[in-house]
């Protein structure tokens, strides 16, 4: 998929635009993707970064850090997309001239977004004024229960599996491999340990089945309670995995919350249940 951050890098053709922010590809989402795939028009996608929110002074946990939304975009087979710088300006400019910079230039022909979509200075735009600007505006109704709202709600408790059947895939966590202090491999399960996004999400504490860079992986959240640790880390033990992973990004799936994290009684006690925590993981299958 081409990524494109200015309207001039994409050639004037006859376009099908699904538009919006995206944040985590869910289901919904995906049905706008969907629906632009199937106007018979070159698919394209018109989203923005940073997530408007954010850019309006808002705090917002996102569920997807731009490259994976991105990713996620072109497996529902768009073949380019629109990035738009979001700020203040932007935000604050008449829908029509938003259309008529953004839209018109790229050949725009067929607009699909969801029911609520809402855009332009003070959220006066919407799929109405499109049709009437002479676009061919098509609504894609909602999926029932699906929002990104609902999905963090779900991550910050702790419910994976609830949060996969909205999103249509597992949950997931993503960072950078970072040094961190070689105690896993002490214990004899090395982890990976995750530098994220600081506007990332991240799920409730707690230890999880997943899978990462093709490997199941026993996963770590929370501040290490049995070391007296306070800082929040993101560990990955990846399951008969070999070799080097430091400076690499990796995307953690998350499949099941096994258990809440811990102290124990000793050393020993906390490596057997690591050994408990990998034979489990070692079981589980993917949420959907």
């Amino acid at each position: 998929m081409k990524v494109a951050h200015d309207v001039g890098e994409l050639r004037r053709q006859a376009r099908a635009v699904a538009i919006g922010t995206f944040d985590g590809v869910h289901l919904g989402h995906r049905r706008v993707l969907e629906a632009a795939v199937a106007a018979g028009l070159a698919p394209t996608v018109v989203t923005f970064d940073p997530h408007p929110r954010i850019a309006f002074g808002y705090e917002v946990e996102l569920l997807t850090a731009l490259r994976r939304r991105l990713e996620l975009i072109g497996e529902a087979g768009i073949e380019e997309t629109l990035v738009v710088e979001f700020d203040l300006d932007l935000g604050r400019l008449e829908p029509e001239v938003f259309a008529e910079r953004v839209l018109r230039p790229i050949g725009t022909e067929v607009v699909v977004a969801g029911a609520d979509f809402r855009f332009g200075r003070g959220r006066a735009g919407d799929l109405e004024l499109l049709g009437r600007l002479g676009f061919d505006a098509r609504t894609v109704p909602l999926v029932e229960s699906v929002s990104s709202s609902r999905i963090r709600d779900l991550l910050r408790a702790g419910e994976i599996e609830r949060a996969a059947k909205l999103l249509g895939r597992p949950p997931e966590v993503e960072g950078t491999v970072v040094a961190g202090d070689a105690r896993g491999g002490t214990l004899g399960f090395p982890t990976a340990n995750l530098r994220l996004e600081p506007e990332l999400l991240v799920p409730a504490y707690g230890i999880y089945a997943g899978a990462a860079d093709g490997h199941r992986a026993a996963i770590s959240i929370g501040t290490n309670p049995h070391y007296g640790g306070e800082e929040r880390r993101v560990e990955a033990h990846l399951l008969d995995f070999e070799g080097d992973l430091y400076g690499r990004r990796l995307v953690l799936q998350l499949w099941r919350r096994l258990r809440d994290e811990q102290s124990f009684a000793s050393e020993d006690g906390l490596v057997a249940q690591i050994a408990r925590d990998v034979e489990e993981t070692r079981a589980a299958d993917p949420p959907v």
